[in-house]
């Protein structure tokens, strides 16, 4: 299981808005629960990737893109940590799982903001594990982190047991998202604390009148999105549909629901050359995914986007943002 933006975009997901987001990040259709790569950079749990169209992700591949994601939240995913620290005072937490870790940009933080704690990263390909023990050897961490190769729900048994567990975008690429909340409250100790990260606001990169074909191209975007994730999510083994109530849904699975907060990520125009790199990737693999779900003159919109010679196109036009929000439910084992 790996993690991050999956969904049509196949490579860090923000799946910012279905459930929360669109770029889920992973896929599924094999028996292995995969993981893709969610809005932090992390791939969603499971252990082959699959891409809106059906096909394999190469993560090792889109390990750049996903690092890049990550990296332009890392603010937000701060901040989330931090709040998760003054939610479990260091002294109680030990060990750390980073579920669907990436290349590793969240684990860092997690073993920043929890400084007596081991930090392992759970993925389920070995490129971005290699990264995210790097990551944690340039940050200063390495000593307290360590990588675990697993495919969830096969490998729950593997983890061990934890004091705090961080799932980004990867929940929703487990067909049995209830079974998978019961596993995760097994392996929390009495008094540990799990944070889903599921949910939150579509990205938005343009706007609403962006002079390239129809106006709000972004929200027919996502819908196209949302219908990908729909069909992802009835296509995985022993799929269950449930309203993605995350309180109700942990709470069921003998937890006790101990806040949720969102935290924003607001990147102004003009861009910072890295980020602008990001939205076009993002937009090329949103081309690349969701083309015959889009209309013929949207499809064209998104081509002229895409190309840098035009006045328009996202690697030049000075008015390119980026502003998304993330959801981090939380919920706390029975001492």
């Amino acid at each position: 299981m790996s993690t991050n933006d999956h969904g049509p975009q196949g490579y860090a997901h923000d799946h910012q808005a279905h459930h929360g987001a669109q770029g889920h990040g992973s896929g599924h259709g094999s028996g292995h629960a995969s993981v893709h790569a969610s809005g932090d950079g992390h791939r969603h749990g499971h252990g082959h990737g699959h891409g809106h169209d059906g096909s394999d992700l190469d993560w090792a591949e889109l390990a750049p893109l996903l690092t890049l994601q990550a990296e332009t939240q890392s603010p937000l995913y701060a901040e989330a940590a931090a709040w998760l620290a003054s939610l479990a005072p260091g002294a109680s937490v030990r060990r750390v799982l980073d579920f669907g870790s990436g290349p590793g940009v969240v684990t860092a933080l997690l073993a920043e903001a929890f400084p007596e704690a081991e930090v392992v990263a759970v993925d389920a390909t070995p490129e971005l594990l290699a990264l995210a023990r790097e990551r944690a050897d340039a940050r200063g961490v390495g000593d307290r982190v360590s990588t675990l190769r697993a495919e969830l729900p096969e490998d729950f048994a593997a983890l061990g047991t934890a004091d705090l567990i961080w799932a980004s975008n990867s929940l929703h690429h487990i067909g049995d998202q209830r079974g998978a909340l019961a596993a995760f409250a097994d392996v929390l100790n009495p008094g540990g604390l799990i944070a889903l990260a599921e949910g939150g606001l579509p990205s938005r990169h343009l706007p609403w009148n962006q002079g390239v074909g129809r106006p709000g191209l972004e929200a027919r975007l996502d819908a196209a999105s949302a219908d990908w994730f729909g069909e992802m999510r009835a296509g995985l083994p022993d799929t269950k549909e449930e309203i993605d109530d995350w309180g109700a849904l942990l709470a069921d699975a003998g937890l006790t629901p101990s806040g949720t907060r969102s935290f924003l990520c607001d990147v102004p125009a003009p861009l910072p050359a890295p980020v602008r790199e990001q939205i076009v990737a993002h937009y090329t693999r949103l081309r690349e995914g969701l083309a015959e779900r889009l209309a013929a003159d949207d499809r064209a919109a998104v081509d002229r986007l895409l190309d840098p010679a035009d006045p328009l196109s996202l690697h030049g036009r000075p008015d390119v943002f980026l502003l998304t929000a993330r959801t981090v439910h939380t919920a706390r084992k029975a001492a």
